[in-house]
């Protein structure tokens, strides 16, 4: 991993325009957004809401299509490619859109010159899970039951370079404790596994782990944020519970190829930011432990790229080295 080359990259990369689109752009047939998951984990569920919303506006069928694998880079890196025409977008995150540049030899394109952000969404907040037979109730007692045996536990995430994973692994350093990674392709999965008992700790998006936390299928140990989520006021924080440095969070944005006309961008930009801001929109997102932050592609740009430099820097606390 060098930092030096990826932030020069950051620098370096213009934001141009092709400038032979008409004003006034009107999608010519369905437009897809791309989820580079499964179907079913937050991230999915959050594209199909806003998808389904922009459809009338903008007198096409948004439809959602999942291409999942390689932690995100199939269906990214299908976006990357895709005829810069308005009818490919992508609904990402700091995987797909960040973490994939240095946690992967070869994504397959470039996050800084092949995207066009549309609009920033928000933010996943994490929160520390076990399946509900493990002998801990606290982040304390995780602690030494993880320095008991180091390794013997297991962690899953939803990839390599994940926030799950990346948040997970900077945990361990900073509580001196082992366990070993089991990467999945999404949430789904992970989920289904913690809940069956196959694997004992996840660091996951609240979203994805929320309806099996109020269920009693799996159990919440802390928070990872500064404060306590109003969907788990009685779940602590990690800084309560005497663990600091943790905190993370995963933000989600849409995109578009970085080589789209800006007629085209200013308007699905707009539809989206104009749904993101609807309360009924809003009512379904809050449901689902979701922190909706609308960011139009100016104000997104520069929280993204310090996003990126942020989670470089996780990765590389947590002495996490790039996959194949």
């Amino acid at each position: 991993m060098k930092r030096r080359l990826f932030t020069a990259g950051l620098v370096a990369a213009p934001f141009v325009r092709p400038a032979f689109a008409e004003p006034g752009w009107a999608p010519s047939g369905p437009v897809k957004m791309v989820v580079a998951y499964p179907a079913g984990g937050p991230t999915d569920v959050i594209a199909r809401i806003v998808a389904a919303d922009i459809t009338g506006p903008l007198g096409q069928q948004v439809v959602v299509e999942n291409i999942s694998g390689a932690a995100g880079a199939i269906g990214t890196r299908t976006v990357a490619k895709a005829k810069p025409d308005g009818l490919t977008i992508e609904f990402g995150n700091n995987q797909t859109h960040g973490n994939n540049m240095f946690m992967l030899k070869d994504p397959g394109y470039d996050v800084v010159k092949d995207f066009a952000p549309l609009a920033g969404a928000g933010a996943f907040e994490h929160v520390v899970v076990v399946r509900k037979d493990l002998p801990a109730k606290n982040i304390q007692e995780l602690i030494k039951l993880a320095k008991e045996k180091p390794g013997a536990l297991n962690y899953g995430s939803t990839g390599i370079g994940s926030g799950s994973h990346l948040t997970t692994e900077l945990f361990m350093v900073k509580t001196g404790t082992k366990m070993t990674h089991v990467p999945y392709r999404g949430a789904p999965p992970l989920v289904q596994d913690i809940v069956g008992g196959r694997i004992d700790v996840s660091i996951s998006t609240l979203p994805s782990v929320l309806t099996q936390i109020t269920s009693g299928q799996i159990r919440a140990l802390a928070i990872c944020s500064p404060k306590r989520n109003p969907h788990l006021p009685e779940v602590p924080t990690l800084e309560e519970q005497g663990v600091t440095g943790s905190n993370a969070a995963s933000w989600a944005a849409f995109f578009a190829p970085a080589a789209t006309p800006q007629p085209i961008l200013d308007r699905l930009s707009g539809e989206i930011m104009t749904s993101l801001r609807k309360p009924e929109v809003l009512a379904k997102i809050d449901k689902l432990g979701f922190t909706v932050e609308p960011r139009d592609p100016a104000t997104f740009r520069p929280y993204w790229e310090n996003e990126v430099a942020t989670w470089l820097k996780i990765a590389k606390d947590a002495g996490v080295q790039a996959e194949e």
